[in-house]
């Protein structure tokens, strides 16, 4: 299965505040049919980050799913350098620059980029080696209420860079199927998946609905 169409699942450790319902948590996402799984902890708890980092790479690998990590370049590179090949970085537009990720990660990792509601900075991104462009929020979302919303014409227009395109904010099952009509490769949600229980079936179900499956 390719990485370049699907259900991109984040996680959170609000919702999966422990090691034991991370892990079970993004097993059950994994066996329910993920294209991309992100590591997204915000925390300043670097062991923590890189025990459930490197628990969560060694998950993938079983499934043959690529890892992106959030928002830490020197976590991906310390993952990939333990043997982990299926690590990549997801960087938003205050983490750091993606062409130094690109030249200390070299050619092969995934690296993608936050472009928001942005087609300049979509054409930067491309410019500097991303692998894919992330767009929204497209609708109410619970991770990031605040963010500035995105017209759905925007994955369309995206086409344009001939990278994937995923699209993020407030994906559900009811409104998947709009939005990869729209051009969105990967749907990329993280309570639609974590955000109650049986992940796989949360899954299978955005699949169904979206035409994957």
């Amino acid at each position: 299965m390719s990485w370049r169409q699907g259900i991109y699942a984040i996680t959170d450790n609000g919702l999966l505040p422990d090691d034991a319902r991370l892990l079970a948590a993004c097993e059950a996402a994994l066996q329910g049919g993920l294209a991309l799984l992100q590591y997204r902890d915000k925390s300043s708890d670097e062991a923590r980050r890189l025990r459930q980092s490197r628990a969560l790479a060694a998950l993938c690998r079983r499934f043959g799913v690529p890892l992106i990590i959030n928002d830490d370049l020197a976590l991906a590179h310390d993952l990939r350098e333990a043997g982990f090949d299926g690590v990549g970085l997801h960087l938003g537009e205050e983490d750091g620059s993606l062409r130094e990720a690109r030249r200390v990660l070299g050619s092969e990792p995934i690296i993608g980029a936050s472009c928001y509601a942005s087609l300049a900075i979509a054409e930067q991104a491309t410019a500097e080696g991303a692998s894919y462009l992330a767009f929204g929020r497209f609708f109410a979302s619970h991770t990031k209420p605040e963010a500035a919303p995105a017209p759905l014409e925007l994955l369309d227009e995206a086409a344009r860079f001939g990278l994937p395109r995923v699209a993020i904010g407030g994906l559900d099952v009811d409104n998947v199927a709009r939005v990869r009509r729209a051009g969105g490769d990967l749907l990329a949600t993280v309570h639609a998946v974590f955000g109650g229980d049986d992940p796989a079936e949360r899954v299978a179900r955005l699949r169904r609905h979206a035409g994957y499956a």
